[in-house]
């Protein structure tokens, strides 16, 4: 994806139509996500102590809204808790404690949204295309399937199927009867994205959803998610680790590390000043057209700290350039505002904060 596509896509690509189901307003988020934990008991070894319990933190207090109709991309390391995060959003996974909210009601508690009606209103689009559908069903069944379980008809379900097939720019005729591995990866993943929308469901989580794919097929896959998402009415949330995507089609843009937040803020912004000294190592390690522009040394050393003793303060400070003994002492906040600024969780941001750049954010 070039800079120029980036620049020239439109800010918040939202559908003109107002949702019937909507019922907080445009400016209530569709979904907000407060103090999410998550942490896996596994049996310790030589290093943590033989037969000793341990937990891997893999989600650690995270808090984000997503608004109706934007895109709101995540973005981090492999094993900063991405995929975690959006099993735990689909109640795939129990989380250990937080609060879901969708569109002004609670999630699975018992005067509000119960997981059933989440599921009608969210669904989530894997990486892994083909694990993803039965190798058993024909595609049309596999799309129909989930309409049937919520108690539509098997004609009414059959007729849906096919058209979302035509809308994701497959033959009905031709791909309905097909076995999964009759199909290509962009066909599959076109399916997958298929059956995701047979609930209408007013929001998208998706997981890799293009990273499998070659970068001509990628290119048509995310067309066609602008093009869905405008006929739908859709919000997505959509996690990757190609930044290059990711700028491409997020409004706004979350960097985790190691299981919590960094840094949020609108996408330009982010990609023009990086405020979090991760964000601008993993910006800085883009790969570039330009054979002069190439990287002679790593933007980050080292490997992630083990998630199941991370570091004390701030996370990142045994890999940061910029730690001083506050960033070990003391956990930097993220802290709450509007949701169209610029957040960090940093002790460089904040004034007398105790760190000798402490208001000046002077990463270059």
């Amino acid at each position: 994806m070039t800079a120029v596509a980036a620049a020239s896509r439109p800010k918040l690509d939202v559908a003109p139509t107002v949702d019937p189901r909507d019922r907080g307003g445009e400016r209530q988020p569709m979904l907000i996500a407060r103090s999410l934990k998550k942490y896996f008991p596994i049996r310790g070894g030589l290093l943590t102590g033989k037969g000793k319990e341990v937990q891997v933190k893999a989600v650690d207090d995270v808090s984000f809204a997503v608004l109706k109709g934007e895109t709101l991309g995540v973005v981090g390391e492999s094993g900063c808790g991405k995929s975690t995060l959006a099993r735990l959003l689909m109640h795939l996974i129990p989380k250990d404690s937080g609060e879901l909210i969708f569109d002004g009601e609670p999630v699975g508690q018992a005067q509000g949204l119960s997981l059933r009606d989440l599921r009608r209103n969210m669904q989530m689009v894997f990486q892994d295309s083909y694990s993803s559908l039965n190798p058993r069903l024909p595609v049309q069944e596999s799309i129909a399937y989930g309409a049937r379980a919520h108690g539509t008809s098997r004609g009414d379900a059959k007729q849906l199927a096919r058209n979302l097939l035509d809308k994701v720019g497959l033959e009905p005729d031709q791909f309905g009867a097909r076995y999964p591995h009759q199909l290509s990866g962009g066909q599959k993943q076109r399916v997958n994205i298929a059956r995701a929308l047979a609930l209408s469901p007013r929001m998208l989580i998706l997981d890799e959803a293009v990273s499998a794919l070659d970068k001509s097929v990628e290119a048509h896959v995310l067309n066609l998610l602008g093009y869905l998402k405008r006929h739908f009415n859709l919000t997505y949330l959509f996690i990757s680790h190609d930044l290059s995507v990711v700028r491409y089609i997020s409004d706004r843009v979350l960097v985790m590390y190691l299981g919590q937040v960094v840094e949020i803020g609108p996408v330009e912004e982010i990609y023009a000043n990086p405020l979090h000294p991760y964000a601008k190592a993993l910006l800085d390690s883009r790969l570039a057209m330009d054979p002069r522009e190439r990287i002679e040394e790593s933007p980050i050393a080292g490997d992630p700290p083990n998630p199941i003793n991370p570091p004390s303060g701030c996370r990142f400070r045994t890999r940061c350039p910029f730690a001083e003994s506050i960033c070990e002492a003391k956990a930097p906040a993220l802290g709450s505002a509007a949701l169209d600024e610029h957040l960090v969780a940093c002790h460089m941001a904040v004034p007398k904060s105790g760190h000798t750049k402490a208001g000046t954010l002077a990463l270059h």
